[in-house]
C-alpha cells in the first residue's frame, strides 16, 4: 500500500512583539474593569504571553503550559516548599497512591535486565507493543476480522512526545482542533510549519459538544487532519457511539483523526462497567483506516511518573512516528516498558478501570454536591476524565474570571487553571482577552480524597472573603 490515495501527506524523509498604544482590551462578557485592567496577575500574564498584546509580531520564545505557569506562580507563594500545605487541583494528575479499592498494586521496584541497560528501539521494545495490541483487539476488536499487531503501535516517552512526533510527520495539511482544548496542544500545534493550525470553538450553549455535522464542516472547509480529545480535557465530555462511529465514518478517506484517548478509562456513561471509550471499536480496517489512538500509563493506569504511553494506528503510519523518535525523543524508558507488560493483561485491566471508574464517580460527585452548596452553577455534570470546567460568571466582579479566581485560590494555598489556557492559540494569532474561556476555571478532582476536601475548605475561604454572589457582596457593602 502506498500513501498515493491518502488526503493528506507525511514527511517521510525528515518527517520581540512590538509594545500596543491601545490603553483599553477587550474582555468576551463585559467591557474591562478597573480590577481586570490593572490586576497583577493579569499582567504577570500579559508579560509571560506576549501575543495577547495587540498586533504582536515575532516572538522568538516558546511559552510554558498552563498548567506549569500556574505552578510557578504558586511557587511564588511558597508552594515548592511545603507541598503538603496546598491542595494542587490544577494539574492534570490522578492520585496514584494503592488504596483504591480493587485496584491492583503498582510495582515498588523495577528489574534492570541486559536489555534495559541498552538503548531501546524508538518505536518500543516488541513486547510491549505486543502487549497494546493485545489489550485493543481483547477490548475493542473482538469478533472484528482486522486486528491489530505489534507493528500497529509505537511506545513513545509520554503523551506530548507522541503529539509531537505525530506533528512531525505532518505535510501540507490543514489541522483542525477545538476550543476548548489540552493546553499542551498550543505548544505542539505551533512548533511546526509543516501543517496549518485551524481552531473550531464549541458552544457553551451545547455543552461543548461535538456533533458528526461540525465534523462534515471541517472537512468541507479544506481540513485534512482533525486532532481532539476524547474523552474531552477540560469540559470532562465524552463522545461516545453511535456519534463517535458516525464521526469516523464522515473522516474515513477523507480525513485523518488523531484521538487523544488519556481519559478513556475515566468513563462514567455505563455504570463503572469497567467500559473504555476508544475509536478502536469503530474502525474497519486496521491499516486502511486514518486514525491515530494515544493513550498510555498516565491517566488510567496513574503512574505519570513513569513517562510511558502508545500510540495506536496503520503501521506505515507507526513506522514513520517511530522513526522520527530517532531525532525528538530517543524513545521511552526501555526498564519501564518491560515492567509495563504485564499490567496490560485484558481481564486485569477490565478489573482496574472498574475500580477506577467507581472510585473516580464518587469524588466527582462528592466535588459536585460542595460546589454547588457553594453556590456555584454547574448545570452538566462531566461524564467523564476527572475535571470540571467551572463557571464564575455568577460570582463577584473581582473574582469572576479565572485569572483572578486563581489569584485569590493562591492566597489561600489552593491551585486551579484559569480556562483561558484552554482557549488554544497556535502562534499567538488571537487575542486571548476576547475569549469566551475567560470566566471558567478548570477544577481537577483527581487528587486524593483528602486534597480536595483541603481545597473545597479553601475555595470556601476565597467566597467568604469575597461574597459568594454578586448579590450578596452588594448586600454586604450596604
Amino acid at each position: 500500500m502506498s500513501f498515493n490515495n491518502r488526503k493528506f501527506s507525511m514527511n517521510r524523509s525528515s518527517g520581540v512583539p512590538r509594545e500596543s498604544t491601545r490603553l483599553t482590551r477587550r474582555f468576551s462578557t463585559h467591557e474591562p474593569s478597573a480590577n481586570e485592567t490593572n490586576s497583577k496577575i493579569h499582567r504577570q500574564f500579559r508579560n509571560a504571553h506576549e501575543g495577547h498584546r495587540s498586533h504582536a509580531g515575532l516572538d522568538p520564545t516558546r511559552a510554558s503550559t498552563g498548567v506549569i505557569w500556574c505552578t510557578e506562580r504558586a511557587y511564588e507563594h511558597g508552594f515548592l516548599d511545603e507541598p503538603e500545605k496546598w491542595a494542587n487541583l490544577g494539574q492534570g494528575a490522578p492520585e496514584v497512591e494503592d488504596d483504591i479499592e480493587g485496584s491492583f498494586e503498582r510495582p515498588h521496584t523495577v528489574d534492570v535486565s541486559m536489555t534495559g541497560r541498552e538503548y531501546g528501539p524508538t518505536a518500543g521494545i516488541k513486547g510491549l507493543r505486543a502487549a497494546v495490541a493485545n489489550l485493543y483487539n481483547a477490548h475493542h476488536r473482538e469478533g472484528k476480522e482486522s486486528k491489530y499487531s505489534w507493528e500497529n503501535v509505537c511506545i513513545v516517552p509520554g503523551g506530548r512526545a507522541g503529539l509531537i512526533r505525530i506533528a512531525a510527520v505532518l505535510n501540507n495539511a490543514y489541522l483542525g482542533f477545538f476550543i476548548p482544548d489540552y493546553t499542551a496542544y498550543n505548544e505542539m500545534l505551533s512548533l511546526f510549519k509543516n501543517f496549518a493550525a485551524i481552531p473550531s470553538p464549541l458552544a457553551e450553549s451545547d455543552d461543548y459538544s461535538i456533533h458528526p455535522d461540525k465534523i462534515a464542516e471541517e472537512i468541507a472547509r479544506g481540513t485534512s487532519v482533525i486532532l481532539t480529545s476524547n474523552p474531552r480535557n477540560p469540559t470532562g465530555k465524552v463522545v461516545k457511539n453511535p456519534e463517535l462511529a458516525e464521526i469516523q465514518d464522515i473522516c474515513r478517506d477523507r480525513a485523518t483523526l488523531v484521538m487523544d484517548e488519556f481519559y478513556g478509562g475515566y468513563n462514567y456513561t455505563s455504570d463503572c462497567d469497567g467500559t473504555t471509550i476508544s475509536a478502536a471499536d469503530n474502525i474497519e480496517d486496521v491499516d486502511e483506516d486514518d486514525v491515530l489512538i494515544i493513550d498510555g500509563l498516565t491517566k488510567r493506569f496513574r503512574l505519570p511518573g513513569w513517562r510511558i504511553a502508545w500510540i495506536v494506528g496503520p503501521k506505515e503510519f507507526i513506522k514513520a512516528i517511530g522513526s522520527c523518535g530517532s531525532y525528538l525523543d530517543g524513545g521511552a524508558n526501555v526498564p519501564f516498558q518491560e515492567a509495563a507488560i504485564p499490567m496490560l493483561e485484558p481481564n486485569k485491566v477490565l478489573a482496574e478501570m472498574k475500580a477506577l471508574q467507581t472510585h473516580f464517580r464518587d469524588k466527582r460527585d462528592y466535588v459536585v454536591n460542595r460546589l454547588r452548596g457553594m453556590g456555584f452553577k454547574i448545570e452538566s455534570v462531566p461524564d467523564s476524565t476527572f475535571y470540571l470546567w467551572l463557571d464564575l460568571e455568577g460570582l463577584p466582579d473581582d473574582i469572576s474570571d479565572g485569572l483572578n479566581f486563581f489569584q485569590a485560590c493562591l492566597e489561600e494555598r489552593v491551585i486551579v487553571v484559569p480556562g483561558i489556557f484552554f482557549d488554544l492559540n497556535p502562534s499567538k494569532r488571537r487575542d486571548l482577552f476576547d475569549s469566551p474561556c475567560h470566566h471558567f476555571v478548570r477544577f481537577s478532582y483527581g487528587p486524593k480524597m483528602e486534597t480536595l476536601k483541603m481545597g473545597l475548605d479553601g475555595i470556601e475561604r476565597v467566597l467568604k472573603k469575597f461574597g459568594s454572589s454578586k448579590n450578596e457582596a452588594i448586600d454586604d457593602s450596604d
